[in-house]
C-alpha cells in the first residue's frame, strides 16, 4: 500500500497542461477518474470518493480517490482511500456508497475479479464488500457480505440507505436473460443481507444492465435514478451517448412493490453526464453528483494532457409537478462568484453578433430572454470562442422548440451536438457554468440541462450572443467570474 501510494504522489506532481484542466469541477490532480462515489458528510466535512486511476488518463484497475469540504465550496485532494488489495477485490474497488453508523463511516463498495483473470472476455466475479473507517480517510476491509450469484455476471453499485430499523440497498443487475434489473436487499446490521425482491425491471427490452442506481425520497415520491446499458442503435434525441442517465418516480413503502408512476426519462441530455449518486444533507436536501467523462470515445485531454474527466457541479434536487427531476447547481455554488457584470436589458439587432465577455475560460452565465418580443430564429450563445469561426454554440432553437450544445466548430476532437427540450413558455432562463473543458447548460431553473465536455482550440476564449433572421430581446445578462474550488 505505501509503494502505491508513493507511486500517486509521484504521478500526481507531473505536469498537466493547464489548457482544458477544470478550476470549478473536482477531478483528481492527474489520471483518470469516472463514478462519484460515497458521497456523504462525517465528522464535519463532505467526502466524495470516486472511480479512479491513478497511473494513466486510462481506465484501468480502479481505486477509490478522494475529495473532502467542510462546505461544498473549496475543495481538497485527499490520498487515495481504497486499493485493489485482496482477493475479492484484485481486480478492481468498483462503485459503492457511504454512510454513517455508530460513529464511523461504512461503505459497500462492488469487489471485482475477471472470471479468467485477466480481462472481462468470459464475465467477472462481483461481490458487495464492506470496509469501515473511523476518521473517513483510512479504512479497514471487511471482505464480501452479498456475494456473486450463480449464473450472474454484472452484479454492482449498491446504495444504501437506513428506512426504520432496517438497512436497505439496491444493486445494479444483469439476469441470465439479458434484462436489466434493481435488485432490493435488507439488513439490520450491514453485516448480513437478505435479498427483499426485483424492485425494477427497465421497460425497455434492449436494456441489458442497469449500473448506478440509486433509490431516495424526495417531496413525497421516491425517485430511482440509473443508468441504463443498451447496445441498441442511437434514434432521436434520447440516449444518445454510450452511457446515459435518467429516473423513474414512483410510491415505495418498505416491504412492497415499487409502484412506478413515471417511467424512465432523462433530465440532462448532455454529451457527459453519468452515474449519479446522491446524499441526504445535514440540512435535509438531497444533493446529487455525476460524471463527466467517456468509454466511447477518447477524451481530447487524454492523447497528452495526463488526466480524464470530472465530476458535474454538485446539483440540489426536487421534483417538479409532472414528476419531472429539477436539478440546479448547489447554491452554494454562487460563493465562487468574484465579480459580476450585469448587462441589463439590451436587443440584439437581426444578423448580428454581440460581444459580451473578450475572455472567459471560467465563469457563469445567467441569461434571460422575452420570447414575446424576439424574432430570432435562434438565441444563440457563442462559447469557448477563440475566432470568428471557432466556438461552442448554446442555442434556443424556435424551429424545434429545443436547446442545443453543439460542438462541431470548437475546433478540438470532440465533436456532435445533443438537445434538450424546452417546456419554459415565454420567458427563456439559461444559466451556463463554463470551465476550461466543460459547459453545462440548466435550462428554466433546471426543468432540463445538458452537461458536455468541449475543449477549445485556444486559449483567448470569448463570449458572444448571435440572432439568426430577427432580433433578441434580452431581458436580462448577467457575467461572473469564478475563482478556483481547490484548496490545496
Amino acid at each position: 500500500m505505501l509503494q502505491k501510494a508513493d507511486k500517486f504522489v509521484s504521478a500526481a506532481q507531473e505536469d498537466v497542461n493547464p489548457r482544458w484542466y477544470p478550476q470549478v469541477h473536482l477531478a483528481p490532480a492527474a489520471g483518470w477518474i469516472n463514478d462519484p462515489n460515497g458521497i456523504s458528510y462525517f465528522q464535519g466535512r463532505y467526502h466524495a470518493f470516486f472511480q479512479h486511476h491513478p497511473y494513466s488518463a486510462q481506465w484501468g484497475p480502479m481505486h477509490w480517490g478522494h475529495f473532502s469540504s467542510e462546505d461544498l465550496v473549496t475543495w481538497k485532494r485527499e490520498p487515495i482511500a481504497l486499493a485493489p488489495s485482496e482477493e475479492y477485490d484484485l481486480d478492481g474497488v468498483w462503485s459503492g456508497c457511504a454512510l454513517e453508523h455508530q460513529g464511523k463511516l461504512y461503505v459497500l463498495y462492488t469487489g471485482n475479479r475477471w472470471a479468467n483473470g485477466k480481462d472481462d472476455g468470459d464475465g467477472s466475479i462481483q461481490r458487495q464488500c464492506l470496509a469501515v473507517s473511523s476518521d473517513g480517510f483510512t479504512f479497514t476491509k471487511h471482505g464480501p457480505v452479498i456475494e456473486n450469484p450463480k449464473g450472474i455476471s454484472n452484479f454492482r453499485d449498491p446504495k444504501v440507505w437506513k428506512q426504520g430499523e432496517k438497512w436497505w440497498l439496491v444493486l445494479g443487475v444483469e439476469t441470465p436473460e439479458g434484462c436489466g434489473q434493481v435488485w432490493l436487499y435488507s439488513s439490520a446490521d450491514l453485516y448480513t443481507w437478505e435479498f427483499d425482491r426485483v424492485l425494477y425491471e427497465d421497460p425497455d427490452p434492449d436494456t441489458f444492465m442497469i449500473e448506478c442506481p440509486d433509490f431516495f425520497e424526495v417531496d413525497g415520491k421516491w425517485v430511482l435514478v440509473y443508468s441504463p446499458m443498451t447496445s441498441v442503435r442511437r434514434q432521436g434525441y434520447n440516449q444518445r451517448n454510450g452511457h446515459n442517465t435518467g429516473y423513474a418516480v414512483g410510491n415505495w413503502t418498505p416491504g412492497g412493490d415499487f409502484e412506478v408512476l413515471k417511467n424512465f426519462a432523462q433530465f440532462d441530455f448532455g454529451h457527459n453526464f453519468y452515474a449519479t449518486q446522491s446524499m441526504h444533507s445535514p440540512d435535509n436536501r438531497r444533493l446529487m453528483f455525476a460524471w463527466m467523462g467517456g468509454f466511447t470515445l477518447p477524451l481530447a485531454s487524454q492523447a497528452a494532457d495526463g488526466w480524464s474527466g470530472q465530476l458535474a457541479t454538485p446539483r440540489e434536487v426536487s421534483l417538479g409537478e409532472d414528476f419531472g427531476i429539477i436539478a440546479t447547481p448547489i447554491p452554494e455554488f454562487d460563493r465562487l462568484r468574484e465579480n459580476t457584470v450585469d448587462k441589463g436589458a439590451f436587443t440584439v439587432d437581426t444578423d448580428s453578433t454581440v460581444e459580451i465577455a473578450s475572455d472567459m475560460s471560467v465563469g457563469e452565465i445567467e441569461l434571460t430572454v422575452d420570447l414575446d418580443k424576439t424574432s430570432s430564429e435562434q438565441v444563440s450563445l457563442l462559447l469557448q470562442q477563440t475566432s470568428v469561426d471557432r466556438y461552442t454554440e448554446v442555442a434556443y432553437d424556435t424551429l424545434s422548440n429545443r436547446v442545443i450544445l453543439d460542438r462541431g466548430k470548437s475546433g478540438s476532437s470532440d465533436r456532435g451536438y445533443r438537445s434538450a427540450p424546452y417546456v419554459g413558455g415565454a420567458e427563456l432562463k439559461l444559466r451556463v457554468i463554463i470551465d476550461r473543458g466543460s459547459l453545462e447548460v440548466f435550462i428554466n431553473d433546471g426543468r432540463y440541462s445538458l452537461s458536455s465536455l468541449a475543449f477549445p482550440a485556444g486559449d483567448k476564449r470569448g463570449v458572444s450572443i448571435a440572432s439568426v433572421g430577427g432580433v433578441i430581446a434580452v431581458s436580462d445578462l448577467k457575467i461572473h467570474s469564478l475563482r478556483s474550488i481547490w484548496g490545496n
